[in-house]
């Protein structure tokens, strides 16, 4: 994105500055770096029911102009490979840092998902109203997670409880892909979420 500079054009105050860049922090992962290790890597109990033999994969931090967006982490059932990541289950917990919009996440997230293939205008009007089903606004402290059961699709759980549930495999296989996909937009984080799985 280019920002052209004129010497009329004013400051822009902190708020300003707070504001856009948490609404470019719904960019996802093209923005993310890696962060250091979460001090707690305990599965949360919706994680654990679901996978109940998952193990902890890696974890990373969005940030964004210095502003610390989520930290994600990964757990993966036993025989995990990354490379099929479509065909074993898997939780991604998103543990959020600061307010973001449904909405945004929803709609930047089915831009994300174009990255792993080609999305019919029929998938892209269905899924999107799903999303926005399932991603309520956020704000610092709140947790979403997506539990990944192949050959079924994905539940969403929002602060410990079941907020949607989304029977469709492809529509998993693309959405998580915004991370686990080899087309990510951001390797690093995704090497990062897939540290101690197998390739």
């Amino acid at each position: 994105m280019h920002f052209a500079q004129h010497r009329a054009t004013p400051q822009p105050t902190r708020r300003t500055v707070l504001q856009v860049a948490a609404v470019l922090a719904t960019l996802g992962p093209c923005l993310a770096r890696p962060g250091a290790a979460l001090a707690q890597n305990a599965a949360p109990p919706e994680v654990a029911a679901a996978v109940p033999d998952g193990q902890w994969s890696g974890t990373a931090r969005l940030r964004f102009l210095g502003l610390s967006v989520y930290d994600a982490n990964l757990w993966v059932a036993p025989g995990f490979r990354a490379a099929a990541y479509p065909q074993h289950a898997f939780a991604l917990e998103l543990r959020y840092l600061r307010k973001l919009k449904g909405s945004a996440i929803a709609e930047r997230s089915l831009t994300e998902m174009r990255r792993v293939g080609s999305i019919s205008a029929e998938q892209t009007t269905r899924w999107l109203a799903r999303m926005q089903e399932a991603f309520p606004d956020v704000q610092d402290g709140d947790r979403i997670v997506g539990l990944h059961t192949p050959g079924v699709g994905a539940q969403f759980w929002v602060n410990g409880q079941l907020r949607s549930t989304v029977a469709d495999p492809e529509f998993a296989r693309y959405f998580f892909g915004i991370w686990l996909a080899e087309s990510t937009s951001e390797p690093a984080m995704r090497t990062a979420l897939l540290a101690r799985a197998a390739p």
